[in-house]
């Protein structure tokens, strides 16, 4: 009992056991306990780092210095075992970027005078940065050719050395080996190191591994998670040859879930000594959640919110989210489901249905927008996954109050039913890319309507996003490139629900840009985005999760048919606006928030500005 206060941080606690003696030779056991304040982390430093400083190192361990908010996050509480997982974190972080010497030569927790906090200093030895040298294959087998295998490397000579790309190297080699057809393939790395330039020399050597079979995969501890759920896990099934690195990935991907407090995957000998049992022992753990919200916007009013989501759906792995949300001038209904192994494949199955109602209190109309969606989604490379889907759309736009002749006309077609398909490419290196500081993420997509319905139009988009860190770290730079285009086909035209009117720049209101009929925005066919911004570290302390950000938007939305204008349209064409601004980013308790001032270094006529926006961030 004393060792679990301890744990919670309460290091002065004290049980103190007592007996009461009763008659008929029986007794009362009374624990009296003394829990004591909790001990917290007033400081947290560092020795003997150069390439990095303190304020980059503190984020990188679990721990967290005692801030303002001290009675909301307990990772600033004092637990002993947790300062062990610290230094294996600042282990992997330097290994991963080189430091293949680096070490924690000790950690000093000193107690405060008046023994209500800590002050935890880590002393560590960096070394050198190591380079990735020479990069050769070779093979002891007749039967595997060194440079089909080498060619499924992606690490090249002068890259930053990191030892987990030389384990997805071994992976990328064993996968090939599989698709080969070619078993008990092992991939030995030598390696050889050259002080003097300070390169790593990694020589993969393909050799012949131990004929060892998998008896079989025993499952214990999943009283809600169906066995199918976990054993997909798994890329080798009964009487596939052993390869403990396939384990170890396995391992990893069951831990992932989330479905699950504690995984314990361990691999013995089985009934003969060729052959090995794979035992798993997992812990159940809490998979869904009831979420109560509520919300003010300068544009909808105050809002409410309920959502209901469980991440594994009565054991099956499935994803159900619900939520409704309403505010003054709408109300939003969302349910989507997805399955992640469609068929037993490695295809994701989604299922989504919305329904948007707004009223003229925003828009000067009033509308409907229903969208049945069903998905399938596969890879289709390492990074890379393809989607195809199928649209049903519901519009409805109507009690229009405005003076456009443009909007006029398009409220007076009422429903519009749209029946559509499409698919979506996505291309993401955050996970897989050989510089941990530096992602990508590249998505294109189009659909077409026309499949019945009362539309016919091809809408296409893409967005690239790519990001890095420099100055050792402490910077984030990041660009975002964007832009969509709809075109409608035959006798069909665009109506402002179909167009472009969303908030595509920072620095002006939702459809606050583009066509412009009089006063009335119409929104527009096409939309292209540059945004470009900073983000750095204020000099607070980390415990507040408080840093400061720039940034730069230049982008437009234009084109849109104006055959029933009752007055000029202006904005018609491409017309860049230009916005700056700076940016307040908090980890919050609430989530992480978001907060812009901006400024409209280029605007046009009729373009509505929004000075200051907060909203919730988003991470790349």
């Amino acid at each position: 009992m004393t060792e679990a206060l301890s744990q919670n941080g309460r290091l002065a606690a004290r049980v103190t056991p007592k007996v009461i003696r009763r008659s008929d030779n029986r007794v009362d056991l009374i624990f009296e306990i003394f829990e004591g304040s909790k001990v917290e982390v007033q400081r947290i430093g560092f020795v003997g780092n150069r390439a990095y400083s303190d304020r980059r190192l503190r984020r990188v361990i679990d721990s967290k210095q005692a801030g303002l908010l001290r009675a909301i996050i307990e990772r600033d509480t004092f637990v002993e075992d947790r300062i062990q997982f610290d230094r294996q974190l600042l282990t992997d972080f330097y290994n991963s970027r080189g430091y293949v010497d680096f070490r924690v030569t000790g950690t000093n927790a000193e107690l405060a005078r008046g023994r209500d906090a800590y002050f935890v200093t880590f002393n560590i030895q960096e070394g050198q940065q190591f380079r990735f040298g020479e990069i050769t294959t070779v093979s002891d087998r007749n039967d595997v050719d060194p440079e089909e295998y080498h060619n499924v490397l992606k690490v090249r000579s002068g890259s930053v050395y990191s030892p987990t790309e030389v384990e997805n190297s071994i992976s990328r080699m064993e996968r090939l080996a599989i698709k080969n057809g070619v078993d008990f393939l092992r991939v030995e790395p030598r390696i050889t190191r050259n002080d003097r330039d300070l390169t790593l020399d990694v020589e993969f050597a393909l050799v012949r591994g131990p004929r060892v079979f998998v008896e079989r995969i025993d499952i214990e501890g999943n009283t809600t998670t169906l066995d199918r759920v976990i054993r997909r896990q798994f890329d080798l099934v009964e009487g596939d040859p052993f390869n403990p690195r396939q384990i170890r990935e396995a391992a990893e991907r069951i831990r992932v879930l989330r479905y699950f407090s504690d995984v314990d995957v361990n691999a013995r000998e089985g009934s003969r000594p060729d052959q090995v049992v794979v035992d798993v022992n997992v812990e159940e753990t809490t998979t869904g959640s009831l979420s109560f919200g509520a919300s003010y916007s300068t544009n909808s009013g105050v809002g409410v919110s309920v959502g209901f989501s469980e991440r594994n759906f009565m054991g099956r792995g499935q994803k159900l989210t619900a939520q409704i949300a309403a505010s003054e001038t709408t109300a939003q209904y969302n349910i989507n489901f997805v399955e992640p192994a469609f068929l037993s494949r490695n295809v994701e199955f989604g299922l989504d249905f919305s329904l948007i109602e707004t009223d003229s209190d925003f828009s000067l109309y009033d509308t409907t927008i229903g969208v049945f969606r069903p998905s399938l989604t596969f890879p289709v490379s390492e990074n890379g996954r393809f989607g195809v889907f199928y649209n049903a759309t519901y519009n409805d736009m109507k009690d229009y109050t405005g003076n456009s002749g443009v909007l006029a006309a398009e409220v007076a077609q009422g429903e519009t039913w749209a029946s559509a398909i499409g698919y979506r490419y996505t291309y993401d290196t955050r996970r897989t890319g050989l510089d941990p500081n530096s992602g990508i993420m590249l998505s294109f997509g189009q659909e077409y309507a026309g499949l019945g319905g009362d539309s016919e139009y091809l809408k296409t988009s893409a967005r690239v996003i790519a990001q890095t860190r420099v100055l050792n770290e402490e910077v984030t730079l990041r660009a975002t490139l964007e832009g969509g285009a709809l075109e409608f086909m035959g006798s069909n035209e665009s109506r402002a629900v179909d167009r472009y009117t969303s908030q595509v720049m920072r620095g002006f209101e939702p459809n606050g840009i583009g066509p412009i009929e009089g006063t009335e925005h119409l929104g527009g066919n096409y939309f292209a985005v540059a945004k470009f911004e900073a983000e750095f570290p204020l000099g607070l302390p980390e415990e507040y999760g408080i840093s400061g950000g720039a940034f730069y938007d230049v982008g437009a939305i234009w084109g849109v048919d104006s055959t029933n204008a009752a007055f000029p349209v202006r904005s018609k064409n491409f017309e860049p606006r230009h916005v700056v601004g700076l940016s307040l980013f908090w980890e919050s308790p609430f989530g992480p928030l978001r907060l812009n001032w901006s400024t409209a270094l280029k605007k046009e006529p009729g373009d509505l500005e929004q000075s200051f926006d907060l909203t919730v961030r988003t991470e790349f």
